[in-house]
């Protein structure tokens, strides 16, 4: 009982916690010091941010592709691009067709299939061959010459499913051209166009069965067909005419063209190298 009641126990109590007055500026400026500094600190410190690590073998790996492929690009040798036939007959001048070049035609694809004797059945003999055309010709004056008998010829044919002349080509648009061109040739005789764009081959054989025909017009490939369904016969015929030097845009001539080619040398080969030999038709390269 011998402790003061003026003095709270607390405050003269030794080792007591003593506050600090809350109206003193400097003691809030101290009590706060502390706390604000720590949070000061730990906005201002930055961490780093976290980047994925790349393999380290990926990168050398990539790089050891990509000059591989180079090396190989520039070891490649580039394709040099195939020549077309036109390229070449660009280059080339324009030689009329000869009766050599037919015959060669002829050899060249006979020749790894057939034996010697039967190349020897397919040669043309030379006067089965028309005065060739040597590009000054006009297609109508081109026929005057090598056929002068054309009139008479024209007067006497009355055999149907017949043709005295036929005239080959190389597509529909150069048989309309020349049906055109030989007015002045044919006169009052009647041509038929053979060929397969827009005519149907059931009309055409229709036509010769019922009428007379004196020239024939066409490509190979239908007047092939014509012939191997009877629509068309061979017997009246004197005057086969191929339209060789002619070119069509890309320069190609009916010999060129693989198709109209393959397709010329099936005809002849039918009936029309026989023909040849016995003496009874005429080859004409126009």
């Amino acid at each position: 009982m011998g402790d003061t009641l003026d003095e709270p126990w607390w405050e003269t109590q030794e080792g007591s916690i003593s506050t600090p007055d809350l109206s003193d500026d400097e003691s809030l400026k101290e009590a706060a010091g502390p706390s604000k500094g720590i949070q000061q600190h730990a906005s201002s410190k930055t961490f780093p941010s976290k980047k994925r690590k790349q393999p380290t073998d990926v990168l050398p790996t990539v790089e050891k592709e990509q000059s591989k492929e180079k090396e190989e690009r520039e070891a490649k040798p580039r394709k040099r691009r195939k020549k077309k036939i036109s390229d070449l007959l660009s280059k080339s001048p324009s030689k009329p067709g000869t009766p050599k070049d037919l015959q060669k035609l002829l050899n060249e694809h006979f020749g790894a299939k057939c034996s010697v004797i039967e190349l020897e059945e397919l040669k043309l003999p030379d006067a089965c061959f028309l005065p060739a055309n040597d590009l000054t010709h006009s297609f109508s004056s081109y026929l005057k010459e090598i056929c002068p008998k054309w009139a008479k010829l024209r007067k006497s044919h009355e055999e149907k499913k017949s043709v005295v002349m036929l005239i080959i080509c190389s597509s529909a648009l150069r048989c309309l051209e020349l049906i055109k061109s030989i007015t002045a040739f044919k006169g009052d005789g009647k041509v038929m166009k053979m060929f397969a764009k827009h005519i149907k081959i059931q009309e055409q054989m229709t036509k010769l069965e019922k009428g007379v025909i004196h020239v024939g017009v066409g490509t190979p490939g239908r007047i092939k067909a014509l012939i191997q369904q009877d629509g068309l016969s061979l017997t009246a015929l004197k005057y086969v005419i191929l339209d060789w030097n002619w070119r069509d845009q890309k320069l190609r001539r009916l010999v060129d063209i693989p198709e109209i080619r393959k397709e010329t040398i099936e005809l002849l080969e039918m009936s029309l190298i026989k023909m040849c030999r016995d003496g009874s038709l005429k080859l004409g390269l126009f």
